[in-house]
């Protein structure tokens, strides 16, 4: 059966809160993740201190699939290459590859795949691997061709060297030009059309090369704050037993969650503001772990609009 999505939309509205300068809540880039302690070992009687609520209006939560096409790609160093062959069958092998600044893959094929000169209208598939949770992909529409300009070559082999550490034949170089792009989220799902101008165009998140790391530790290290996300940030009328982080970007995060008496979701929580970095993505979700455990503690009256859109998972 395919996802069924919910036709609520909402997004979340946080306020902003300052702690003092002892505050448990001070990371360093340089040092390892490090997340701090569940709030419940602080003294009942010690509160934060958090300044007037304002509200932030996000007006966009989650990034565009342009941008998610650009991020699979450049985490991703395997696809899919498939065209026709010269008796008129469809055939896909499996490449590495490596993109430029503008996500043009970059492939090396051996002298054996000569048919793929003959057809020069292909695709690319990339899938990408969300700590087991979920498998985002995007399929990549053009031509594949070698590249004729010398100045191109010398520039495409150092972006391979550097993805591979290693050089490359570069009478076997080829390149695949970007026509139109499919983003799908998960398997089984609906994608959405991108056409090069927005691929091309588009950044890719820059949380990517973290954001793995951190969400594995935010589930291993910080797993009560996860399940009291649920019940301050994300309007439920069911019981969760069990919930995960499944990825993280400059926007927020999204999670998945399972109950016994209405069944796995995924659901988007947003940042009260974008991110940019490591060290942003760590105060934001520490600041929003406090304000939650205040919130479950009477410390503080909630002042925001839960999240109301959850995405079935069959």
């Amino acid at each position: 059966m395919l996802p069924q999505t919910q036709s609520l939309t909402s997004h979340l509205a946080l306020p902003i809160f300052s702690y003092k300068a002892n505050s448990r809540f001070h990371f360093t880039v340089s040092k390892p993740i490090s997340f701090p302690k569940t709030p419940s070992k602080f003294p009942k009687c010690s509160r934060s201190t958090v300044s007037e609520p304002t509200h932030l209006k996000l007006g966009n939560n989650k990034p565009v699939p342009a941008e998610v096409s650009r991020t699979i790609m450049e985490l991703s160093s395997v696809g899919t290459l498939s065209t026709l062959t010269e008796v008129g069958w469809p055939l896909g092998i499996g490449v590495r590859f490596a993109v430029d600044h503008e996500g043009t893959p970059v492939l090396c094929l051996n002298s054996s795949n000569a048919q793929f000169s003959t057809n020069k209208s292909s695709s690319l598939h990339v899938q990408l691997d969300q700590c087991g949770l979920r498998t985002p992909q995007c399929t990549i529409l053009g031509n594949i061709d070698k590249p004729e300009d010398r100045m191109v070559v010398k520039r495409l082999n150092s972006i391979w060297k550097k993805r591979f550490g290693e050089g490359v034949d570069e009478n076997l170089m080829y390149v695949v030009s970007v026509e139109r792009v499919l983003q799908m989220e998960d398997f089984e799902e609906v994608g959405n059309w991108i056409n090069s101008s927005d691929y091309r165009n588009a950044p890719p998140d820059p949380l990517r090369d973290i954001a793995e790391k951190l969400v594995n530790d935010i589930n291993i290290h910080n797993i009560e704050d996860v399940n009291r996300f649920c019940n301050i940030f994300v309007d439920l009328e069911f019981p969760v037993s069990e919930a995960k982080l499944i990825w993280v970007d400059r926007l927020g995060f999204d999670m998945r969650i399972w109950s016994p008496q209405a069944g796995i979701f995924e659901v988007r929580i947003p940042f009260p503001s974008e991110v940019s970095d490591e060290k942003g993505a760590k105060s934001t979700f520490n600041s929003m772990s406090q304000l939650a455990w205040e919130v479950e503690k009477n410390f503080y009256v909630p002042d925001f609009q839960k999240v109301t859109q959850l995405k079935r998972i069959t």
